[in-house]
Formats: C-alpha cells, structure tokens, sequence
C-alpha cells in the first residue's frame, strides 16, 4: 500500500492580538489505507474523520500554536485517540488555547515520523512562531511547511511572537536548500514549489514582508 496524501479544507477563524479574522485552514492527512498521521486538525473534526475513514491515526503534528491551527485539536485526539506533538517554543501559544490541557509530546528539529513507508523529517523554522515547524517527507517529494511558507511568500509576520528576520533566514537556510521540484503544501491556501518560490526571495526581503 504506497503512501498518499490527502488534503481537508476547513473554515473558521484566527485571532490573535485582540483581533479576530476568517480563514480556510488545509489539514493534510498523510498514510496508506491503514495508518496515517494528521497535520493541523483544524477547525472542523468531522469532515477530518470523514476523510480518515477506518484508518488509524498515528500522531496529530502541529505547525505551530496559532489558535486556528490548534483550537480543535484536543476534539481530534479525543476522537482519534492519538497523540499530539508540539515544539516547546510556542506553548505559550498553545497555553492560551489549552491552560489547562499539555500536548502529548514535544517536536524538536531533526526528529522524524514514519508513515506508510515514508519517513516525515522535522525542520525548525521559526519566525511566524518561534515554535513554527514544517514537515518534509523526501520519498514523497513533499514539505509541509504550515505558515512559514506560501505561494507568493512567507507567512505573516506582523503580530505577536513574530519576526520578519527570522522567517527570511528559516525560508533561505532550511526551504530554498530542498530540492527545487518539492512540492511545497501549504497551511493556507494554494500549493507551490520550491522552485517557484526560491526565485522571489530577495523580493520578499525588499517589499519587507
């Protein structure tokens, strides 16, 4: 059974910073017929367990530890009876969603996930978060890379516990280095490539975000 992935679209909202904005989150859901793992359960459990099916699920990853990416995640691991794995670095974030509730297990940068044959390597690239994750899986050509990276640039940096200087040096050092047909799966939005985004990266520098 080869490896795939799916992908979720679910609706709610983001806030952060006293204000409170509408958004479509991509859940991708990575495995074979029998196992997966679940990247950013977000919003919306049902329609995520209607894609699973029967499946079980091995481990819920967490991006990072804005409110939309996390704010459905303990009904995911209800639901799933799965673990969730968060970097340390944005349980702050987390802590403001979940004061009373911890994450199963934290995510350090090297540490990898097997799925289905496929191994989910894991690249620290703070700067939308300090605790900002994306997953790469070079069997499957893929990155998930949540907020750090978009078709068009980097994720926002605008707000609390962000900085611009950082996502640039995450984006240059641990992306733009993958190989230039990686697909790159987004926690917003379109997917792009890693060959389609390296080119802007000065770009991004000047315009400033």
């Amino acid at each position: 059974m080869a490896a795939r992935i799916d992908k979720v679209v679910t609706s709610g909202t983001f806030s952060l910073d006293g204000g409170t904005w509408d958004v479509d989150n991509n859940v991708w859901i990575v495995g074979d017929d029998a196992q997966v793992i679940i990247i950013d359960p977000a919003h919306d459990v049902d329609a995520i367990e209607e894609a699973v099916g029967d499946r079980e699920v091995m481990g819920i990853l967490l991006t990072h530890g804005h409110d939309d990416h996390i704010r459905a995640v303990t009904a995911a691991q209800d639901r799933f009876s799965a673990p969730v794995f968060l970097h340390a670095a944005d349980r702050m974030l987390w802590d403001a969603v979940f004061p009373d509730e911890e994450p199963d297990d934290v995510i350090e940068d090297g540490d990898t996930f097997e799925i289905a044959g496929v191994t989910l390597e894991t690249l620290h690239t703070p700067g939308h978060s300090p605790g900002s994750v994306c997953f790469y899986a070079p069997e499957l050509g893929t990155l998930f890379s949540g907020d750090t990276l978009f078709s068009g640039g980097p994720g926002a940096t605008g707000r609390s516990y962000s900085d611009f200087g950082t996502i640039i040096d995450s984006i240059r050092e641990r992306l733009l280095t993958l190989p230039a047909e990686t697909v790159v799966n987004t926690g917003h939005g379109d997917s792009t490539s890693i060959g389609a985004e390296a080119p802007h990266l000065q770009e991004w520098i000047d315009r400033g975000h």
